[in-house]
């Protein structure tokens, strides 16, 4: 017999995407400048979220986690429109780590990506001393481009940014495999 704390495990995290408000804003930012999150991302100004939430070719998404749906994270797309069908995860933001968030969250994007958006290609570049959400993206299929060398200028001098991808072909196999979310 499985105890309750080994059967919540199996249980996926709760998760959905909702457009980004203005209201959210503030909570976006502070995301942002969380000390925990600094080293990982280059932060925006606000009137950059604010050109996010009403450029057509942008999707500006707050995650809403957990059994009561609270705020508990934001990403963005870019290239929703791109004539190439190749959009960009440009950011991903987890308030709560090492809980699931960013994993479902991840697989709810790939989802609107595909099969909304009509993605030929879904694409990131993250900072390479961000190993752990490396590991994340190798897990859920993304597969690894290429490196742009010293990239970003950081607090003790430079890090690269490395390139991984999912191409539609490959999230369609991971489908049928039942590795991704149901069409």
């Amino acid at each position: 017999m499985m105890n309750a704390a080994a059967a919540s495990s199996l249980q996926p995290m709760r998760v959905r995407l909702r457009p980004t408000m203005q209201s959210d804003l503030d909570y976006v930012l502070s995301l942002e400048r969380d000390p925990e999150n600094l080293p990982y991302i280059t932060p925006w100004e606000k009137i950059q979220h604010e050109a996010a939430i009403r450029f057509p070719d942008f999707r500006h998404f707050i995650i809403e986690a957990g059994p009561e749906l609270e705020r508990g994270g934001f990403l963005i797309l870019i290239g929703c429109r791109n004539q190439h069908q190749s959009i960009e995860l440009k950011r991903m933001v987890v308030q709560n780590k090492h809980q699931g968030v960013g994993r479902a969250a991840l697989r709810v994007v790939k989802k609107i990506a595909f099969d909304d958006l009509g993605a030929h290609r879904f694409w990131l570049d993250i900072k390479k001393r961000n190993t752990r959400a490396q590991a994340l993206y190798v897990s859920e299929g993304f597969v690894f481009e290429g490196k742009l060398r010293e990239a970003v200028k950081v607090e003790d001098g430079y890090d690269s940014l490395v390139v991984m991808s999912m191409l539609q072909d490959e999230y369609a196999r991971r489908r049928k495999t039942a590795m991704e979310l149901a069409g």
